[in-house]
């Protein structure tokens, strides 16, 4: 018999792009899989799903409105577990859910990058340590999704199960490398010669994503190479000013902005390389995706980055607001064809052998196992 588990999050578009697979096996196993989140997306995976008015600022008022929905869903309810996502959903879901886990409701949480990490700015610490530290009374297991927040949580927060997943995994049946004719073609449909060197960023533009550094090392870059183009996936704040500073460095030609993105695996394909330019980043699906396309990848140094790009091996890590590095290591994978196909051939191996979905759904199951078990325990121990 099975049970019934709710998955929450601050906006439903983060199970779209990152969780179908895990509900459906829910759905496999015979459980009914609910949603709570803010917006209107339908979700195929999900038997149930709630419109909460979760914000992703803490101080949002409307907070107080989604923390009274999700106290009162969980008591009409009664889920078996609750896996909860992002900061403020999972600080929200978590303590609406203190009543129903004196009734055996099992959570788990999910950090997709901690927002205090080695390097972070104080402030950081000082909020959202503490935050994260007195949740643990509210927590039955945490996952984390890189090796540094998995280290940082065993030696800090070692009072409750800690796990390591990598990752949301990537579709590798679905985001796979072309042959060189096909990405030719593809280049030609997509208004390019077959020899412009395509690069390829998908982002959110805001403040952590950090495009103006591709913008500068695309000027830079391009003193010499005009055939290299920039492809950026995404919208955002700052995606105005962007294309302000593109038209100011007089680049505008070579960028491409592409807005909302429905075909992120096309433009991932026709590109030559990965680029990456963020602050910050727990374990960044655009890199994975890229990487499972046969790209190599170069991106600025961050703990998600480092856990993803190994140098000379798919790619480069280069300090933050070094262009010249950046620069130099672009030169090198656009005049040596032989190492960027290694690299990328690597980048490939890497994907499909670690962080496939199928390898991250094999860890997950062991995870919700420890809980289901408990679950049918309980059960038939009721009766």
């Amino acid at each position: 018999m099975g049970g019934k588990i709710l998955f929450t999050a601050t906006v439903d578009y983060h199970f779209k792009a990152f969780h179908l697979p895990y509900m459906q096996w829910f759905k496999d196993q015979g459980w009914e899989v609910h949603v709570a989140a803010n917006g209107q997306i339908n979700l195929p995976a999900a038997d149930r799903k709630y419109t909460i008015p979760i914000q992703r600022s803490p101080f949002s008022p409307k907070n107080i409105e989604a923390y009274v929905k999700l106290k009162r869903i969980m008591e009409e309810e009664r889920y078996d577990i609750i896996h909860c996502h992002t900061p403020v959903g999972g600080l929200l879901t978590r303590l609406a859910a203190k009543q129903s886990r004196t009734k055996g409701t099992k959570i788990i949480y999910t950090a997709h990058g901690f927002h205090f990490y080695k390097g972070a700015p104080f402030i950081n610490w000082l909020i959202y340590y503490p935050i994260e530290k007195a949740m643990l009374r509210h927590t039955d297991c945490l996952i984390t999704i890189n090796q540094e927040d998995y280290q940082l949580a065993k030696k800090r927060f070692n009072v409750i199960p800690i796990k390591h997943v990598h990752g949301v995994g990537v579709d590798t049946t679905k985001f796979t490398s072309i042959e060189k004719n096909e990405k030719v073609k593809l280049k030609k449909s997509l208004g390019y010669q077959p020899d412009d060197f395509l690069l390829f960023y998908a982002a959110e533009f805001n403040r952590n994503k950090n495009q103006q550094f591709l913008l500068h090392a695309l000027s830079a870059l391009n003193q010499n190479n005009g055939n290299v183009k920039l492809l950026l996936a995404g919208e955002g704040p700052l995606l105005d000013s962007c294309k302000v500073l593109a038209e100011k460095l007089g680049i505008r030609e070579h960028v491409r902005f592409l807005g909302f993105q429905e075909h992120i695996l096309t433009w991932t394909q026709v590109s030559d390389a990965a680029v990456a330019s963020s602050f910050r980043e727990g374990l960044p699906v655009n890199v994975m995706e890229s990487m499972a396309c046969g790209l190599p990848v170069i991106a600025v140094e961050n703990r998600g980055h480092r856990e993803l790009v190994h140098n000379d091996k798919n790619g480069w890590t280069v300090a933050p607001g070094d262009i010249q590095t950046f620069c130099s290591k672009l030169k090198l994978l656009i005049t040596q064809i032989n190492v960027r196909e290694e690299l990328g051939t690597n980048g490939r191996q890497i994907m499909v052998s670690t962080y496939s979905t199928e390898k991250v759904l094999g860890e997950k199951r062991l995870i919700y196992e420890m809980f289901m078990e408990k679950e049918e325990d309980t059960k038939w121990i009721a009766h």
